[in-house]
């Protein structure tokens, strides 16, 4: 058994202290290894650099001899010893739905950010024991007795965040022989009664879209920032997910995005954690896992995340329509949709998959492959005059790999489509999975034969729509995120990072959209432009063929026809 004591020294200061006790050591040497990447995220976050000191104890606390021999991985001379002890100080600053975060208030810990790997003791119980006030409470899905949590091995146990704090508050629901914890954290007045009833309604359609509920418990457990924020991460009996402003997760927009991320998250108990690519069965905790199929584990699972909230009757279609409308526009709106197909995004995560990177690059395999996923829908359902869809899909995969711990390859994939289509749709995935194209005449298949309105509409904003870029407030200044190619403003050579001093001799100060709608009737407008600390003067034309840029799509419905009715109800 292996086990781990955390603690804190001043909590203020955001350090929380690890002593791993490892005992029944039959070796000269050992090796401690921390993980460089956490699953559902990927990308190397190299955790090791939040480690202030590392030392190591005898059993009769004398100090011995150990080395780091990479960035992270830790070998100790164990020569003659049964017993030791590796302490060690971690920086748990950053509170988000993934890493660690300590104060006075809470220790919140993603365990596979801070957790030493010991090589040869994978499948060990891991305890963790938390030295923690009395009045504290602890969420988490791991065994709990009082302040002691175990894991049946080390896969279970980074898989497991956990919260202590006082400031927990708890409800429960169950759905057959699950029961599903919601826990709040931070400063909110969760309305019980709205939560419990939505949750219990997505829940209960997802369980009879998968047939049956892997777990017998699972925990949402929710991080309540005080402004604005959105993020979750998924394990397979639990998800952490930060979200803020506290004051508004009851209703609105906010209300929306915890329905959003808590739906998505849990279709990943199903879609990731048990149904897994070849190539992350098992996980490799220190390096990266590349795998093409993000557009299945990320963007079936956004699809169906929201999807499932609309035949579950949480979402109405105009719900429904606005996060599809937002899909779609960062498709539309994305010229990196003609360099990188989304299976090479999926590799490419790995690289810059989490900033915006170099212009014109990447494809998204969250929003690509959300619209892959419904236009693989609908093209099933028309295949089979509806008697089947994505959803079997699903379900095999489920029955045939995620249940059978079998990992899934690329090839799987297309052949379980063909399968259930009774077609051979390798030129769908050669076209919209492998290539790097627009999605436009596929989804407007798809629309018509649900009976969906896909209608394109002018862009309001003055810059994006008239001269082709986009910006952002920066307080003092605007500055440009994006530049379509070959528009007006690519013309004239503004791009990304350009901040915009002045329109017309006139300073801009929160009205740039104003003041060149003002001057949208003049043949040409005069900006003054900081790049790179060199001021520029710029001159914007219109198009002379009057074309416009960055569209925005509505979608409604025509009739609610048969078909519309299957899809919804699928």
């Amino acid at each position: 058994m292996l086990h781990y004591l955390f603690y804190q020294k001043n909590p203020a200061s955001h350090f929380v202290y690890i002593d791993l006790t490892i005992e029944n050591i039959k070796h000269d040497k050992l090796q401690l290894i921390l993980p460089s990447w956490r699953p559902g995220r990927y990308e190397l976050g190299n955790f090791s650099k939040n480690i202030k000191r590392v030392d190591v104890f005898n059993d009769k606390n004398e100090p011995i001899s150990f080395l780091k021999i990479n960035k992270d991985a830790w070998e100790i001379n164990t020569l003659g010893l049964s017993k030791i002890k590796v302490t060690y100080s971690y920086y748990c600053n950053e509170l988000n739905a993934g890493a660690c975060f300590a104060d006075v208030k809470q220790i919140y810990i993603n365990p596979v950010h801070c957790c030493m790997c010991v090589v040869g003791f994978e499948n060990v119980k891991h305890t963790i024991e938390l030295n923690i006030p009395e009045s504290y409470k602890i969420a988490s899905s791991l065994s709990i007795n009082r302040n002691i949590l175990t894991a049946n091995n080390f896969d279970e146990l980074v898989d497991s965040p956990f919260v202590a704090s006082e400031l927990i508050q708890t409800d429960f629901y169950k759905i057959n022989n699950c029961t599903f914890y919601l826990h709040f954290i931070g400063i909110c007045k969760p309305n019980w009664e709205l939560y419990k009833k939505d949750f219990i309604a997505f829940t209960e359609t997802m369980i009879k879209f998968w047939g049956d509920c892997p777990v017998s418990e699972y925990h949402f457990i929710f991080q309540i920032l005080n402004h604005k924020f959105y993020h979750g991460v998924e394990h397979q009996k639990n998800t952490v997910i930060a979200i803020g402003p506290g004051y508004a997760i009851n209703s609105g927009e906010t209300y929306e995005d915890v329905l959003g991320v808590s739906c998505h998250e849990l279709f990943h108990t199903w879609n990731i954690k048990f149904i897994r690519p070849i190539e992350m069965l098992p996980y490799n905790y220190n390096s990266e896992n590349y795998a093409r199929t993000g557009y299945v584990y990320e963007g079936f699972t956004t699809y169906y995340g929201d999807k499932l909230l609309l035949s579950s009757g949480v979402f109405n279609n105009d719900d429904y329509f606005k996060t599809l409308e937002e899909r779609l526009q960062k498709h539309f709106h994305n010229f990196g949709r003609y360099n990188l197909s989304v299976a090479t995004s999926s590799l490419e995560t790995w690289l810059d998959g989490y900033i915006p990177g170099v212009p014109y690059r990447k494809t998204s395999i969250y929003d690509e492959g959300n619209l892959i996923a419904f236009m693989l829908d609908a093209k099933i359902m028309q295949l089979t005059n509806n008697k089947k869809s994505l959803r079997d899909v699903c379900v095999l995969l489920y029955e045939r790999f995620g249940k059978k711990n079998i990992g899934y390859t690329e090839k799987d994939i297309v052949n379980l489509v063909n399968e259930v289509s009774e077609n051979n749709l390798e030129e769908f995935f050669s076209y919209f999975v492998y290539g790097a194209n627009d999605f436009e005449i596929g989804l407007k298949i798809a629309f018509e034969y649900l009976g969906i309105n896909f209608d394109k509409k002018p862009n309001q904003n003055v810059c994006e729509n008239n001269f082709g870029f986009k910006v952002i407030d920066a307080g003092h200044f605007y500055k440009i995120t994006l530049v379509a190619p070959y528009s007006p403003a690519w013309k004239a050579g503004l791009f990304a990072g350009d901040e915009i001093i002045s329109v017309n001799n006139i300073i801009v100060k929160n009205n740039l959209n104003q003041w060149l709608n003002y001057f949208s009737d003049t043949d040409e407008i005069n900006l003054v432009v900081n790049s790179a600390d060199n001021v520029k003067n710029i001159t914007l034309s219109k198009d002379k063929k009057g074309l416009t840029y960055f569209a925005n799509y509505k979608l409604s419905i025509k009739e609610e026809s048969n078909n519309y009715k299957t899809w919804k109800n699928i």
